[in-house]
């Protein structure tokens, strides 16, 4: 019995000594080599943290890890306790760490100290594709989020993949194959190589749609309607995606259903799909439709409209008793941009107003609609502001707005500001956007353009070496050049001159060594004073060009030189007689056509019939000092051309690089004062063989010249959603050179017709006009001014770019004309035709640039040869 209670004795005091010595280690250590030692079985214990420090994270700052784990010097935690196991699991969630630990490095009285312990993740060195081209391998790079020097992680390698297969699945590789590895970079600690080795396989592509159910509606048509689903080896989708991408099927299939809505079967559905591999490359696509019942409209009712009659509002939606029940229809006239009734009240303030069609009724095959409106209050324009814009004075941009502070809001005034800023062409079109912000509570509303500004000024400079010596042309033009301040040099000067009032400024000089040379200078300002949009334009231009001398002509090298001469400077391209010489021995500056020419533009914008109207009039002067020039009547003498050209004019395209839609036309008629009936001579009796006799005749210049052109823009797609979308172009053009004498004919200031339109004799002596498929000139042949002419045109375009420093865009076109000496024979359906493709590129630094291929396919006054194949190019300017 004694030994019993001795034991227990013995035991219970060896028990005891060892738990206080464990405590005091815990609480009273003092051994700065050794951890105290926590015991989670024990009782917790709150200590306030004395300091925390960090290792293994020498990429980041200690105070950067330490915000990560939730702790903080001077915090109270208890250990054992939940404060440090939710610091490692916010580690372990940023997944930066391989490895986490937090250990106690002192225990004194009630506070402790801290190590957070961190093992990184390594960092890419390198990152090699496999399998992929570079165009695929640089839209993966800016997708996946994975970059050298940034760490990887399980879940960055995991989304990586998903992102790589979604990637390729949206282009038709469906079985796309992935496989991201890692190793270790030997010569770089810590990080590793990462292979994305993908195979691409082949794209998955539709072998065949089977529809089932449809009786309204044939198979062929549904397949139509479907735009990216399409079956492969099939003529009529020859031009159409065959590659199957889940997505685009969704979508296909709802444009199914919406078809039939737009018939009137508005219970139609999908009732079943599937899609089942045909084999590795294909699959084979199965739906069944419930069409249900064709529905018509029996009763449209309107509720809660005050300020217009329900009348009126039936008149606009287009939908009455005992039409088909057409939903797309619905749906374009109530909530899309097409929307009649919208506009009526958003154009009259009514900002907050909305419509609900419900169905109320549904009785057999017929339904009752009603149309509730919620008017709202008229909506005041409170503030509007303007971003983006570093290029001109705020002032430019607010002038051409049509939305003001304090006026009601409208639709129609916002859209019409967007488009007068797209025509300033200091802001890419493509990305202005309006920022809306609407305030019931007040009855106001903010709106912001949203801008981004490009360069548009233009340098065209070209230098070769050519037939006649150096060739070259430099041409400058500044299109926000500022007249106020050009004697205010400082901060308005933005490079070499002032900049901020949106004018122009055009410099150009041209020359072809010693036989042709020519200067010009013009200053445009669309709002002349700065209140009112009044156009003002002065121009001024000198040219001289020089002929061969006798001495050519009498040569061996004639027949070349008609060859080549006459085909540079009229177009004819009719002769070939094999290489020609150089002309400059044999140049004569007797033999000479030098042209002074002066013009002032006045322009007004109109209100009626609508304010897209403006009438222009410019006064124009030019001299022609002829010396032995045997291309014109007159070869010696003076010629003097006094006119004033008055134009009527309308455009309302949305944009002026790639219009979508709108159109322009033109009316002018540029006239002379009638010499001829004031004073009293007969020119019958004048000798057209005598210089003198012509000298006299053509002292003062007359005619009367009209022009009618136009052009109209239609969009196959709805431009708004669908930026990229092909738009259709029609062209219409006539002119008519008439003279009050005839007798007195006028020999310049006719039509040049053929060709590119740009390389024809002068654009100050006549007027060059394009017709591609054939020579330039070709239609007008030396001897046979054009004193009439038309031009008709069809052109398919389709944007290929439209950035903010490019545009391009690929056309086709079909289009015909033809020229007319005598003006009695005048007769628009007697026209040379052709057909080509091109392309158009505009660059803001040069303007706009493009090719054309053209094949015509007429013969040229009376000559055997057709128009043939023609190969066009242009600068500066647009066909």
């Amino acid at each position: 019995m004694h030994y019993r209670i001795f034991f227990i004795l013995v035991t219970f005091i060896c028990l005891f000594g060892g738990v206080l010595t464990t405590a005091a280690q815990n609480v009273n250590s003092t051994d700065e080599t050794e951890k105290p030692v926590i015991l989670y079985s024990g009782t917790p214990k709150k200590y306030e943290i004395a300091d925390i420090k960090v290792e293994g994270a020498p990429n980041y700052e200690d105070y950067v890890i330490i915000g990560l784990s939730g702790l903080s010097k001077g915090q109270t935690i208890t250990v054992p306790g939940d404060e440090i196991t939710q610091a490692c699991k916010r580690y372990w969630r940023h997944g930066l760490f391989s490895d986490v630990e937090i250990t106690a490095d002192k225990l004194e009285d009630s506070r402790i100290w801290l190590t957070i312990h961190l093992t990184m993740r390594p960092r890419v060195s390198d990152i090699r594709y496999n399998g992929v081209k570079k165009s695929e391998r640089e839209d993966l790079e800016s997708r996946i989020g994975m970059i050298k020097g940034g760490q990887i992680t399980p879940n960055l390698v995991d989304r990586a993949k998903t992102l790589i297969k979604r990637y390729f699945d949206d282009k038709g590789f469906k079985n796309a194959d992935v496989i991201i590895t890692q190793r270790d970079d030997p010569e770089k600690k810590n990080e590793v190589i990462v292979n994305i080795d993908i195979d691409k396989k082949e794209k998955v592509k539709v072998h065949e749609i089977t529809i089932v159910g449809n009786k309204a509606v044939k198979t062929k048509k549904l397949k139509r309607v479907m735009k990216k689903t399409n079956e492969k080896n099939k003529l009529v989708n020859i031009f159409r995606t065959k590659k199957f991408i889940e997505d685009n099927y969704e979508a296909d299939k709802q444009l199914i259903i919406d078809k039939y809505n737009e018939l009137g079967y508005r219970d139609a559905a999908i009732v079943k799909d599937s899609i089942k591999a045909y084999d590795d490359r294909t699959v084979d696509i199965f739906m069944q439709i419930d069409e249900g019942q064709k529905y018509y409209l029996r009763n449209v009712t309107w509720v809660g409209n005050t300020l217009y009659p329900s009348e009126q509002l039936n008149f606009l939606l287009r939908m009455k008793k005992g039409d088909v029940y057409n939903q797309k229809l619905l749906e374009e006239r109530t909530t899309s941009d097409d929307d009649a009734i919208g506009n009526l009240y958003y154009n009259n303030g009514y900002l907050f107003y909305n419509l609900e069609p419900v169905e109320v009724n549904v009785v057999g095959d017929s339904i009752d609609l009603e149309m509730r409106i919620f008017e709202g209050r008229q909506a005041t324009i409170n503030k509007i502001s303007i971003k983006g814009n570093d290029r001109l004075y705020e002032n430019v941009v607010r002038r051409e707005l049509r939305t003001r502070p304090g006026e009601l809001f409208s639709r129609e005034d916002l859209m019409r500001s967007m488009r007068e800023i797209q025509q300033m062409g200091h802001f890419d079109p493509e990305q202005i956007k309006p920022d809306i912000q609407p305030k019931p509570e007040d009855g106001t509303v903010d709106i912001g353009y949203d801008l981004v500004s490009k360069a548009n000024d233009q340098v065209e400079f070209s230098a070769g070496w050519g037939q006649t010596g150096v060739i070259g042309k430099l041409s400058l033009k500044f299109t926000n050049f500022s007249l106020a301040n050009l004697l205010h040099p400082g901060e308005n000067y933005r490079g070499i001159l002032p900049q901020g009032d949106g004018q122009t400024l055009t410099i150009s000089g041209q020359t072809n060594a010693k036989y042709y040379q020519s200067y010009s200078i013009s200053f445009y300002d669309p709002w002349f004073g700065g209140k009112r949009p009044n156009a003002f334009s002065v121009s001024a231009f000198y040219s001289r060009q020089t002929d061969i001398s006798s001495q050519y002509y009498n040569s061996a090298y004639r027949n070349n030189y008609y060859n080549s001469y006459y085909s540079g400077m009229y177009g004819y391209g009719m002769y070939n007689y094999g290489n020609y010489s150089s002309y400059e021995n044999y140049y004569d500056p007797d033999k000479s056509i030098q042209m002074y020419g002066l013009a002032v533009m006045f322009g007004k914008r109109l209100k009626w019939p609508d304010d897209y109207f403006q009438f222009t009039a410019e006064l124009s002067y030019q001299r022609y000092i002829l010396s032995d020039w045997q291309y014109f009547p007159v070869t010696n003498g003076k010629c003097n051309n006094l006119s004033i050209n008055l134009t009527l004019s309308r455009s309302s395209t949305d944009n002026p690089i790639y219009p979508r839609q709108g159109s322009e036309f033109s009316l002018s008629a540029q006239i002379t004062p009638p010499y001829s009936l004031l004073d009293g001579k007969d020119y019958s009796k004048y000798n057209t063989g005598s210089q003198e006799d012509m000298n006299n005749m053509h002292r003062w210049i007359e005619y009367h010249k009209w022009k009618f052109k136009s052009k109209i823009y239609i969009p196959l797609m709805d431009p708004i959603s669908v930026k990229r979308t092909p738009v259709v172009m029609g062209r219409v053009e006539f002119g008519l050179l008439g003279h009050y004498n005839k007798y007195k004919k006028s020999p310049f200031e006719t039509f040049d017709v053929g060709g590119d339109g740009m390389t024809g004799y002068s654009s100050y002596a006549t007027e060059n006009v394009a017709l591609r498929g054939y020579e330039n000139s070709s239609l007008t042949p030396y001897g046979s001014a054009g004193y009439a002419y038309t031009r008709l045109g069809l052109e398919l375009r389709y944007p290929l770019m439209l950035e903010t420093s490019t545009s391009i865009y690929a056309l086709t076109f079909v289009e015909a004309g033809n020229a007319w000496h005598d003006v009695s024979k005048f007769n628009p359906f007697e026209l040379k035709r052709s057909a080509g493709v091109g392309v158009r590129i505009f660059l803001p630094m040069i303007g706009m640039m493009g090719i054309d291929w053209a094949y015509g396919f007429d013969k040229i006054n009376g000559y055997s040869n057709y128009g043939g194949s023609q190969f066009h190019f242009i600068l500066g300017q647009e066909f």
